[in-house]
């Protein structure tokens, strides 16, 4: 896996700034960043925050909320789409957390692990190569999440967008996966007991006994 560059860091620390919650100094350090960051990427990039600068506060925050919050295939959690609402997705999370830790870094308390603003953040400012790992092999819900805003026509997706071109291009193969899992939705948990091992025999009846033999 190649090393991130700066320009990558770049545009992660900027999309995590525009895909958080939307505050007047997140807008300004983003705006900040883009100084430094130089074609498409900084295009798609400025879409969003030009966007978010037109808004006032309150149309800001009401646009975030009913984007992200209201609307599942919007989510930003990125175990949502590979784990759903199941027990799975716990042990998905812990990777998140893993990586953290192995870079010196607490997970966040305010925040899941694998909100996407957060993982840019620390792919950005903490750990450049782990970040990209993990940005990689969530790549699939990343896809399904642009769609979305997408088809939702949210400002967001640009900034998305500019994060999609600091990965490996989507293969064909994962492209019909993104589009299968974004019109069925997540893993469900299953309802009713799990499953058991027995660790004793079943009793057979006596006839079966004695055939056994």
């Amino acid at each position: 896996m190649r090393k991130p560059a700066m320009q990558d860091r770049l545009v992660w620390q900027c999309a995590s700034l525009l895909l958080g919650y939307p505050d007047p100094k997140r807008l300004a350090d983003a705006e900040g960043l883009l100084v430094h960051i130089k074609g498409a990427q900084a295009e798609r990039l400025r879409r969003t925050a030009r966007a978010l600068g037109c808004a006032g506060p309150i149309t800001q925050a009401t646009d975030y909320v009913d984007t992200f919050d209201l609307h599942r295939r919007t989510t930003m959690y990125l175990t949502y789409w590979t784990a759903g609402d199941t027990r799975n997705r716990g042990t998905a999370m812990l990777q998140f957390t893993a990586a953290y830790r192995e870079a010196g870094v607490a997970p966040p308390n305010d925040e899941a692990p694998d909100y996407l603003p957060v993982v840019l953040e620390f792919a950005a400012s903490v750990d450049p190569s782990a970040g990209r790992r993990l940005l990689i092999e969530h790549r699939l819900a990343i896809d399904v999440l642009h769609q979305a805003l997408v088809d939702a026509d949210s400002p967001y997706q640009h900034a998305v967008a500019a994060v999609l071109t600091t990965l490996p291009a989507t293969t064909d193969t994962e492209a019909r996966r993104a589009r299968r899992l974004a019109e069925a939705g997540p893993p469900m948990e299953a309802v009713g007991l799990q499953p058991f091992t027995l660790t004793v025999p079943p009793r057979r009846p006596e006839g079966a006994r004695r055939s056994a033999r």
